[in-house]
């Protein structure tokens, strides 16, 4: 089920994508399964057309659903492919930074400032 917080300061298109996001990762939604019409997506949640096809053409730049043209949006099985893209960049991420020598916290902060979600590892004395 897809909510939409209308207070919350995270655009509603942002919302929607990663709410169907983590449905694709989880397998809720899974490889093949349609989904619904934008404009039925956006009228079962009180959003613009245009808000809706945002958050799909995203998801669809990321490989995670794929458009048929008059046939629909569907789970891509390409989602399974990024997937297995990230592990291996992790891995060899993981080789880099034990190859340098960093510790794991520094390493989990340098990905969490590049992500967005931190600031970046301050340099150690």
């Amino acid at each position: 089920m897809i909510v939409i917080d209308p207070a919350s300061p995270v655009p509603p298109f942002e919302q929607l994508r990663a709410q169907l996001a983590g449905q694709i990762r989880d397998r809720t939604l899974a490889v093949g399964a349609r989904l619904p019409t934008i404009r039925r997506m956006a009228g079962d949640l009180g959003l613009a057309v245009n808000t809706v096809g945002r958050a799909y053409r995203a998801l669809e730049e990321a490989g995670l659903i794929e458009t048929r043209g008059a046939a629909g949006s569907f789970v891509s099985a390409a989602g399974e492919q990024s997937r297995e893209r990230a592990r291996r960049a992790a891995a060899e991420y993981a080789a880099v930074v034990t190859s340098i020598g960093l510790d794991a916290d520094e390493a989990v902060r340098i990905v969490q400032a590049a992500l967005g979600g931190g600031a970046a590892a301050s340099p150690s004395s």
